[in-house]
């Protein structure tokens, strides 16, 4: 297999897919990006629409759904996670951020915490924090470039068998 410079197999450069309803779309550096309707999550990699699925919460937005019928709505979006191999909840914050309520909203800070605890159960999700939209989208980047490169890797290790 012919590789690149920065060891990633020849032609197996991911584009993500930011999905149209994103509002504040994360600005990605090192990958190609295009705008896309997801059924489900806010970031996904084009071809692998049905192993990759992030959604990303800032602070305020998190707040908003650990509360009223926007938790209904957000829990039915994290159930639909479920189906995926790779899924994430990138949260742009901090959870030190979460306890010192820099978010808008009334919601007690532990109240996001345990909300957060319950869905990383319940729903077998990770949990990421991210400083910055800057350092979330290197970090989804990242997730995005090495599964595609396993992917390729297993299909060429099973066309060698």
């Amino acid at each position: 297999m012919r590789r690149k410079p920065d060891g990633a197999p020849a032609g197996a450069t991911p584009t993500i897919l930011v999905d149209t309803r994103e509002q504040e779309p994360l600005v990605f550096a090192r990958l190609p990006s295009v705008r896309a309707t997801l059924v489900t999550a806010d970031y996904s990699v084009l071809g692998l629409e049905r192993l990759f699925a992030v959604e990303r919460k800032d602070l305020d937005d998190l707040a908003n759904c650990c509360s009223g019928q926007s938790r209904q709505r957000f829990e039915r979006e994290l159930h639909r996670l479920r189906g995926y191999p790779f899924r994430r909840l990138l949260i742009i914050g901090s959870e030190h951020d979460i306890r010192q309520a820099k978010y808008h909203s009334n919601i007690n800070p532990q109240s996001i915490i345990g909300s957060l605890a319950t869905w990383e159960i319940r729903f077998n999700l990770p949990v990421v924090f991210s400083a910055s939209a800057e350092q979330a989208a290197r970090q989804l980047e990242r997730w995005a470039f090495y599964l595609a490169r396993e992917i390729i890797q297993n299909a060429n290790h099973l066309a060698k068998s």
